[in-house]
C-alpha cells in the first residue's frame, strides 16, 4: 500500500498528449501519469477534451479554469504508484 503525503505539492507538470502529465512534486519525486480514468462526475467532464484538459495550470497542483482539480496527495500517490 502507498502511504499518502498530506504536505506535498506539485512545482512543475507538462502536458504529454492525451489525458497524460508529467509532474514533478516540491519532495523530488517526478513521473509520468494518465488521469483518463480519474474523470468521472461533472466538474471532470470538460476535461476529458485533450484540448481542455491540457489548459491546466500548475498551483501546488493541477487547476483548470472551471475550477476542477486534483489534491496533489492523489497525484503524488499515482505517480508513485506508476513508478512500481
Amino acid at each position: 500500500m502507498i502511504e499518502i503525503d498530506m504536505t506535498v505539492q506539485v512545482t512543475e507538470a507538462r502536458h504529454r498528449g492525451d489525458h497524460r502529465v508529467w509532474l514533478r512534486f516540491d519532495d523530488g519525486t517526478v513521473g509520468e501519469i494518465d488521469l483518463a480514468e480519474e474523470l468521472d462526475g461533472e466538474v471532470f467532464e470538460p476535461l476529458r477534451d485533450p484540448e481542455y484538459f491540457a489548459r491546466f495550470v500548475v498551483d501546488e497542483t493541477l487547476m483548470w479554469p472551471n475550477g476542477a482539480d486534483f489534491a496533489p496527495e492523489f497525484l503524488h500517490a499515482q505517480v508513485r504508484s506508476a513508478a512500481g
